[in-house]
């Protein structure tokens, strides 16, 4: 089978396509066709060698993909093959075929397409996890989303909104601004602007909650925008630009990774959180099955649907990374895998 196997890292141009052993499910796993895998941010850090949750080289990149059952392993019921499913795992999704747990290959949601499919489980289970099980967030409260045009940022934008939330999200295009308004968001700042904190506090009075993506300057800013009792989430640190052969880029990422002081917090009562999908799954996937049917429940209720933004073929996968680093993308990023 064709896949794209990691050997070395480095920058766009290690992810080749190869021609690897189609693997076998075993025990208590499902064989999956592949038909579109979802990019995320964390697969270029990976790249990079700058990610913790990684496997150790070789691997086969990918955390989600959509496709059909075409095999079952022993322990699970001959009556998946042939069932349409998004899949979850650490890693092996750039392929044509991938072997997973079988809790962890999920029927596709009702009128979703392969695509919409490939673009679901990471986003919107970090999502709903940063916003409803972490920030807590209420109908009414004013929600912050940095890096807003994303594929978590829509996700968590269209999330929000739907719970009653007063949305504000944070880009660096006009055209990404608009996406986020059509999403929901009440309102919308680009990042170039240097007023932009300042702006966001002056038209909303401070806010409740943000789910911080970007590291840096943004999560200090945050914090500072943040209002009585506000909860930060951070899910991502999209400014860490790690190069071991650069010192000057360890002090840099040093100095911007988000961390928090005890003291700063109990002035203003407020507080800094952090979540990883991938260590949930790791240790709760009871828990995970949990929050994903709460999920799944309610995006059927209100009709969301993940925004799709360009699709590469597995041979272009180095060119969809390009993409996504040159900070052009908004909402998700795909490989066409499957007929």
């Amino acid at each position: 089978m064709k896949a794209i196997v990691l050997r070395k890292n480095g920058g766009p141009g290690v992810l080749q396509t190869q021609e690897v052993k189609k693997p076998r499910p075993g025990k208590g796993e499902v064989g999956v066709s592949v038909r579109f895998a979802g990019i995320n941010y964390a697969e270029i850090l990976s790249r990079k060698g700058i990610y913790g949750w990684a496997p150790k080289k070789p691997y086969i990149p990918g955390m989600e993909c959509s496709g059909v059952i075409e095999e079952t392993g022993e322990g699970v019921c001959r009556s998946r093959v042939g069932e349409r499913v998004m899949v979850g795992a650490k890693y092996g999704c750039y392929a044509e075929y991938v072997v997973v747990p079988d809790n962890n290959a999920v029927p596709v949601i009702d009128g979703f397409g392969y695509e919409e499919a490939a673009s679901f489980l990471v986003n919107y289970m970090t999502a709903w996890v940063a916003l409803f099980k972490m920030a807590r967030v209420g109908r009414g409260e004013k929600v912050l989303i940095t890096a807003a045009a994303g594929g978590v940022g829509t996700a968590a934008i269209q999330l929000a909104a739907h719970a009653g939330c007063e949305v504000y999200g944070m880009a660096g295009s006009p055209q990404k601004l608009e996406l986020i308004k059509s999403l929901g968001a009440a309102g919308a700042f680009n990042y170039r602007d240097p007023d932009c904190f300042k702006n966001l506090v002056a038209a909303t009075g401070g806010v409740d909650a943000v789910i911080e993506m970007v590291g840096g300057d943004v999560f200090k800013k945050s914090m500072v925008s943040l209002n009585t009792f506000g909860r930060v989430v951070v899910t991502g640190f999209a400014s860490l630009d790690l190069n071991k052969w650069s010192p000057s880029s360890w002090l840099r990422t040093w100095r911007d990774i988000p961390r928090a002081d005890i003291g700063e917090l109990a002035r203003k009562s407020i507080s800094v959180m952090s979540s990883h999908l991938g260590y949930l799954l790791d240790s709760e996937p009871g828990k995970m099955s949990q929050l994903y049917d709460e999920l799944r429940g309610f995006v059927l209720e209100h009709g969301i649907r993940p925004v799709v933004n360009r699709v590469f073929d597995l041979e272009e996968a180095r060119l969809a990374h390009e993409y996504i680093e040159s900070r052009q993308s908004s909402g998700k990023v795909l490989l066409k895998i499957g007929r």
